[in-house]
């Protein structure tokens, strides 16, 4: 594991990198430029940084105009007020024309932490991902948020990409990574249990898989960085070889990864998939690891799924 990062924070140096290889990238924020770390973005290109103000509809709308003219709009605000207040002009104004803008969400999940239930997203995968044309992409670290913020850049069409507060550590190696748009990683190879992580679950999943081998189990590890369009191939694959899969995500367990990939398994090759998330239920203000300890998004909650899921195979 590698030094800790927030994904956001890494959002915020990959867009100093676009500054410099691309002239038509523009960013746009919602009065929320220190928090979102755009503002770094504004340090070296002023000239190519808007602030909208508290406006995240009209952001949006803007950011389609602009996109109409060649420019490549990256967009942030909190999780919950992209995917969220500024729901329907994304869905109208940006994928129903299919335009090439990239909303880079900060802020999202449970670890918003004090914060509370107000700004935690936890829906914004199922929403995002339930729109036509939209690319959904939930990074799990430094280097695959700077990798995938590259990625998106050279897409032509809408992105949604998910971003976290929460400093998480540095799971991939420089030099030794590659990203690719709706490509799944296979980070460690098991035959008993497959689990399948995405965000920052990617890094519980490995430890838990460390704890699980101790116990004579043996776990292959995926991370879904991908959520739409989903690698199919990859989680059939999965799905053959070791029969059971349990899926793990920082979201509400409904319409994110785990009911994405139930979906996959569902209509190909019927496997029972368990799911690590958020329960249907609202978050609440503390510190990010209680949080995630409260609500049942750690490394143990895993191996007691991974159990309770041979326990049914």
């Amino acid at each position: 594991m590698g030094k800790k990062i927030a994904t956001r924070e890494s959002y915020g140096k990959a867009l100093v990198e676009l500054a410099k290889l691309n002239e038509n990238v523009v960013v746009l924020d919602a009065d929320l430029s220190k928090s979102t770390k755009t503002a770094e973005f504004k340090s070296v290109a002023p000239e190519r940084f808007f602030n909208m103000g508290i406006a995240e509809a009209n952001m949006m709308g803007v950011a389609a105009g602009l996109s109409t003219c060649g420019k490549i709009p990256f967009v942030s605000t909190f999780a919950m007020f992209a995917a969220g207040r500024a729901f329907e002009q994304i869905r109208n104004s940006i994928c129903y024309p299919r335009l090439n803008v990239k909303i880079c969400a900060t802020h999202a999940g449970l670890t918003v932490g004090e914060d509370g239930a107000s700004h935690q997203a936890i829906e914004d995968i199922s929403l995002m991902r339930s729109i036509p044309n939209m690319v959904v992409i939930n990074p799990a670290d430094d280097i695959e948020t700077k990798a995938a913020i590259k990625a998106i850049a050279e897409l032509n069409g809408p992105c949604y990409v998910r971003l976290g507060r929460m400093p998480v550590d540095t799971i991939n190696e420089i030099g030794n990574y590659e990203f690719k748009i709706g490509k799944g990683v296979t980070l460690s190879e098991g035959n008993d249990v497959t689990i399948i992580g995405t965000g920052i679950m990617v890094e519980a999943a490995l430890a838990a898989k460390e704890i699980l081998a101790k116990e004579g189990i043996d776990a292959r590890v995926i991370n879904i960085h991908t959520i739409k369009p989903i690698d199919s191939e990859l989680i059939i694959k999965a799905a053959k070889e070791t029969g059971i899969i349990v899926t793990a995500e920082e979201h509400s367990i409904i319409g994110g990864l785990g009911s994405a990939v139930s979906e996959v398994v569902c209509e190909e090759y019927p496997v029972p998939v368990l799911k690590i998330g958020v329960r249907d239920v609202f978050g609440e203000s503390g510190l990010p690891m209680e949080l995630l300890e409260k609500y049942g998004l750690t490394a143990m909650d895993i191996v007691a799924k991974v159990k309770k899921a041979i326990s049914i195979k």
